[in-house]
C-alpha cells in the first residue's frame, strides 16, 4: 500500500516537472562549449590520448603462466 503512494507521489512529481519545465536547460551546452578554454580543452585531449594508450597496453598483457 505505502509503495503504490510513493509511486503515485514520484509520478505526479515527474509529469509536474515536465509540464513547468523544470528539466529544460536550453543554455546547457552552448555555455559550456562557450566557457571552455583552450588548456580545458587540451587536457581533455590528452587524458583521452592516455586511456587509448592505457587501453593498448592492457590489450597486450598476458599474465605469465
Amino acid at each position: 500500500m505505502i509503495y503504490e503512494n510513493l509511486g503515485t507521489i514520484a509520478l505526479l512529481a515527474l509529469l509536474w516537472g515536465l509540464r513547468t519545465g523544470q528539466f529544460d536547460d536550453q543554455n546547457k551546452f552552448i555555455n559550456a562549449a562557450q566557457f571552455d578554454g583552450e588548456d580545458e580543452l587540451r587536457d581533455a585531449a590528452m587524458m583521452e590520448k592516455r586511456k587509448k594508450e592505457a587501453k593498448k597496453k592492457k590489450e597486450g598483457y598476458r599474465p605469465p603462466d
